[in-house]
């Protein structure tokens, strides 16, 4: 984890909800196959809290062995592109013209500032949203919380009923919030297709006078 978080998530530690998180996550990755491994659950904290201009929201990891790295969407280079990814990278296109990723790993975007946050960070192997009410989603109000507080002029990029549940703590009126479907291939017809987050994310970047992103 980044040094830059560290206060807020030593805080977050202490919490009785994330002591009862860390027994149940204790148990499971004891007896079950867990993703992403123990060593990648907090990735997404690599990120220089200073540095993060957009926050895309997703649901939880992958749940197929070698998929998930604690970076939402992203999967490692040597891995399959996966269908959510697909479809991202297909709105991407039909944005802004191209995408710039050669593979499925996030981590270009990452490094210019795209924190990748699930609202669940652990899943077990082959079923989806099994760790779902366990105490994530606490977490993750106060990750959202936090940065809504600490930071000015974020775009949070919102996919999926999960992550559009958290737009009630952002404050508006300091940040841009863009909502959408989610682009699993389930949903991403319904609303994700055709949202131009991408292009709207740099247009209020630049309009800020950060660099935008190169998606």
């Amino acid at each position: 984890m980044h040094e830059s978080w560290k206060a807020f998530l030593d805080s977050e530690f202490k919490k009785p909800y994330f002591k009862e998180l860390s027994e149940f996550l204790h148990d499971e990755y004891e007896r079950k196959v867990i993703f992403p491994p123990k060593k990648l659950v907090f990735s997404a904290f690599t990120t220089d809290l200073a540095k993060v201009k957009v926050v895309i929201l997703g649901q939880d990891p992958y749940h197929t062995p070698g998929a998930a790295e604690g970076l939402a969407f992203s999967v490692p280079s040597s891995q399959p592109v996966p269908p959510s990814l697909i479809n991202i990278y297909k709105e991407i296109d039909a944005d802004i013209g191209c995408h710039t990723n050669l593979s499925g790993s996030l981590r270009r975007w990452q490094k210019q500032g795209v924190l990748l946050l699930n609202t669940v960070l652990t899943v077990e192997a082959h079923r989806p949203k099994s760790h779902a009410g366990k105490g994530w989603e606490t977490f993750t109000t106060e990750v959202i919380a936090y940065l809504n507080r600490e930071r000015e002029g974020l775009v949070f990029m919102l996919w999926g009923r999960d992550a559009r549940n958290k737009k009630a703590l952002i404050d508006t009126s300091r940040h841009l919030v863009l909502e959408a479907a989610h682009p699993s291939p389930l949903s991403a017809y319904n609303g994700f297709f055709g949202c131009k987050h991408f292009s709207k994310c740099n247009e209020y970047l630049a309009e800020h006078g950060l660099e935008p992103i190169k998606w």
